[in-house]
């Protein structure tokens, strides 16, 4: 009698490592630069890309460790896993409870921001209208099948790209034909420039480079992960990094300083500067755009961890690790997630965005030490040299996440501290008092 576990339906290997870079890169959703350039510029007393220059060598410690993780267990689960085969099942539930309040809640902040352009431009329509919309068509397209919507994240990469290319040579006209008042190397420091200010700026440009994690989750679907994962964290966060650099570096030089009518719209404050009444529906356009892709991606990766922890009992199983046949999408996984998202309804963009980095930074520092356990157990049969790569690349990388982590406001602190008594107390319940091992990862060492 053959073994009904071999027709249980799995995910389907159909990605290739161009596939998952796209799927990265949407979730980081490259024109982000230029809805959050406004703070950042406040931040840093204008010096955006040297504040990228510094969040994007940060962040590549982190994309290092996690391309390590998933060479050594290539499964889906991101932090879930990799912490719980490398430190233990423990720690392991609680990076995925913890990197939850990123995947779980980030398509809702991204419908939210989404819906808020819209209703700028047809002020006549509810906004909840366009949540709905939003919530709507990209579960759609993410239960029909991650073919499917990587597919059309294809097509609205494209329109991003070319939006973005349009905002830099304009950004440049600008500036060689008028007198802004900078010159080649404002943008990177200026009289006004110190190392605090620097820190602040970065610590805010983190967030645009959340999502480069995402593409671990896309393991079980991605041909040959041992080789691609790997590749797809470090190539995401470096295409991610550079365009966040080049575009901050020309908006710099058209609109140098720190002064805006309206720090949060900043970016469109500019558009209609360098290009006109034009050009900047044309940018309100690219952002509408840019959140439906990055809405795409954030809620089919968020339904892949779902789906691990469901598959590995952590959650119920029935729910979460169920895919379906011929889809071999977890759909309960991604309609729980299009769920949730109707709480945009009830809440604003700052409330909701609060406690997301609270969950990334945590999960991130963890990683990190992930890997350094991992090598420590392993260290009689490590080669030469690799005490730089399974030791002290993941420390440095530890202690900037700590450090990002530690620089949060208040209320990040106070909502991600509640979120983190909830895991154990989850954690609890299933460990019988932390008297057992939770539910363990499936993959074989």
């Amino acid at each position: 009698m053959s073994d009904p576990q071999q027709h249980t339906p799995g995910l389907e290997r159909s990605l290739g490592l161009g596939a998952v870079v796209l799927t990265g890169v949407a979730y980081m959703a490259p024109m982000i630069v230029l809805g959050t350039f406004g703070v950042v510029a406040e931040a840093s007393n204008g010096t955006v890309p040297t504040a990228y220059i510094v969040t994007l060598i940060a962040m590549l410690f982190t994309a290092y460790s996690y391309g390590r993780m998933a060479r050594a267990y290539p499964v889906s689960g991101s932090a879930y896993t990799y912490v719980g085969k490398g430190i233990g099942p423990k720690f392991g539930f609680l990076a995925g409870w913890l990197i939850l309040l990123d995947y779980f809640f980030l398509p809702l902040v991204i419908w939210l921001i989404g819906a808020s352009f819209l209703s700028t431009e047809f002020p006549g329509v509810p906004m909840g209208v366009w949540v709905v919309a939003y919530i709507v068509l990209t579960t759609a397209l993410n239960i029909i099948g991650i073919r499917v919507a990587t597919g059309v994240n294809s097509v609205l990469m494209a329109f991003q790209v070319l939006v973005l290319l349009i905002f830099v040579g304009l950004s440049l006209a600008h500036f060689f034909n008028a007198d802004t008042g900078a010159n080649a190397l404002t943008p990177f420091f200026n009289e006004h420039t110190t190392l605090a200010a620097i820190s602040a700026g970065a610590a805010l440009a983190a967030y645009s480079f959340i999502g480069f994690d995402a593409v671990t989750t896309l393991t079980e679907e991605t041909k040959n992960p041992k080789r691609n994962i790997p590749l797809a964290v470090v190539i995401t966060a470096l295409i991610g990094g550079v365009v966040f650099i080049i575009t901050s570096y020309t908006v710099e030089l058209a609109h140098p300083g720190t002064h805006f009518e309206q720090v949060d719209s900043a970016a469109f404050e500019i558009a209609t500067t360098i290009g006109g009444n034009f050009f900047a529906a044309v940018f309100i356009a690219g952002m509408i755009v840019t959140q439906f892709a990055s809405g795409i991606a954030a809620q089919a990766t968020a339904s892949r961890l779902l789906y691990a922890m469901g598959r590995d009992g952590v959650l119920p199983r029935r729910v979460f690790g169920y895919v379906a046949p011929g889809l071999h999408t977890p759909v309960f996984s991604v309609a729980l997630i299009g769920i949730v998202g109707l709480a945009a309804l009830f809440l604003d963009v700052s409330t909701s965005t609060s406690f997301i980095n609270f969950g990334a930074f945590s999960a991130f520092t963890l990683v990190n030490l992930s890997v350094i356990v991992h090598f420590w157990r392993r260290r009689s049969t490590a080669g030469p040299g690799s005490i730089i790569g399974w030791l002290i690349v993941p420390l440095v990388g530890a202690a900037i996440d700590a450090y990002l982590l530690y620089s949060l406001d208040t209320p990040a602190h106070v909502i991600g501290g509640i979120w983190l008594l909830l895991g154990l107390g989850m954690l609890a319940w299933l460990t019988r008092g932390f008297r057992q091992a939770p539910p363990e990862m499936a993959i074989e060492e």
